[in-house]
């Protein structure tokens, strides 16, 4: 199943779906699972949720991973033709400095590089020191303009949405690089669960929801449409990697502790005992910058036990890189549990 997987995740990510404006890769998704007969229902937010019957149904699990990502609007249009950018998500402007970027503007789409304005080292002095920031970050568009009236003649407006090149590469020796790893990989290895379930007609013992959210990368995303007969929620997202961190690029990652605070205690015992059982690598951490959609629906209300899981992603909100290892972790920790007994 990995290969495919990482098949599924380089496809996902060559589809732009900053916070907002995730409709075509929603539309996408609809598609593969509706060819695999199962009715994905679409939420008012724009969310998709599968339901797969299990034998007991009054207990019941909820599986999240989010399909939206890191991306920019247009702040304004400057006097020079470019573009002021405002950002969608949670990071710095260094990371995108020199990336490639597409302006989706309602005729169509525009390609452009996110660059600083003082970026010419043989004419400006600050070139290296300058602070990335708003004022000082443009974008470049790829058409012959100088001036905002010959901008807006294009089509481009204030609120178009900005999405960044992914620029994914799958090495030889198994490294994924690309942006919007956060989270296009646990989407797809949600998405080749339920193809897995479909194929092998695999009877789960619980009836479970996979949720595709749409709004993680903002703050909320899986914190509503959770049926009262819930009492596991799994989110599904990335590891996160850096100093102090146990998290890797070879195993599965089991968050204990957020910004939000510790997750349910139970259950990440459950999900430590399911990788010792069966010998799949994993690491327990604590991300101190970061909030998922689990803990974004226990500040909601939802009373469920939560926990977070999810493959090891290098340089996070940036160009970020994982390793096949740590997705086929991911997976085989996922289908334990779903298959598994629920806490007592």
């Amino acid at each position: 199943m990995n290969e495919r997987t990482i098949q599924l995740v380089e496809k996902l990510t060559t589809i732009p779906s900053p916070t907002g404006n995730t409709y075509e890769i929603i539309a996408f998704i609809q598609n593969y699972l509706n060819k695999l007969g199962y009715e994905a229902k679409k939420t008012n937010k724009g969310s998709l949720m599968v339901t797969v019957k299990g034998t007991n149904h009054q207990k019941q699990r909820f599986v999240t991973a989010h399909v939206d990502t890191l991306g920019a609007m247009v702040r304004a249009i400057k006097p020079n033709g470019r573009l002021k950018l405002d950002l969608i998500g949670g990071f710095r402007y260094n990371a995108i400095e020199g990336e490639y970027c597409t302006v989706h503007t309602d005729q169509g789409k525009i390609s452009g590089t996110i660059l600083m304005h003082q970026t010419s080292v043989h004419v400006y002095k600050d070139a290296g020191t300058a602070e990335r920031n708003q004022e000082n970050m443009e974008v470049r568009i790829d058409e012959k303009v100088h001036t905002k009236d010959e901008t807006k003649a294009l089509g481009i407006s204030v609120g178009d949405f900005i999405s960044f090149d992914p620029r994914t590469e799958i090495t030889a020796n198994g490294f994924i690089k690309s942006r919007h790893l956060d989270d296009k990989v646990s989407v797809a290895i949600l998405l080749q669960f339920l193809k897995k379930i479909n194929d092998e007609k695999v009877s789960l013992p619980y009836t479970t929801h996979f949720y595709i959210s749409t709004n993680e990368e903002i703050g909320y995303g899986g914190n509503s449409n959770i049926s009262d007969k819930v009492v596991e929620y799994l989110a599904v997202d990335m590891g996160a990697m850096g100093d102090d961190q146990q998290t890797d690029e070879y195993s599965v990652s089991i968050c204990v502790k957020d910004g939000s605070g510790p997750y349910h205690y139970e259950m990440r015992k459950k999900l430590t005992q399911i990788c010792e059982d069966n010998a799949i690598p994993y690491q327990l951490d604590i991300y101190p910058f970061y909030g998922s959609d689990a803990s974004a629906a226990m500040a909601a209300g939802a009373d469920v036990r939560h926990a977070l899981i999810g493959a090891g992603i290098e340089a996070s909100h940036a160009y970020e890189r994982t390793h096949e290892e740590s997705i086929t972790a991911t997976e085989q920790l996922i289908e334990y549990y779903l298959l598994s007994n629920m806490l007592d």
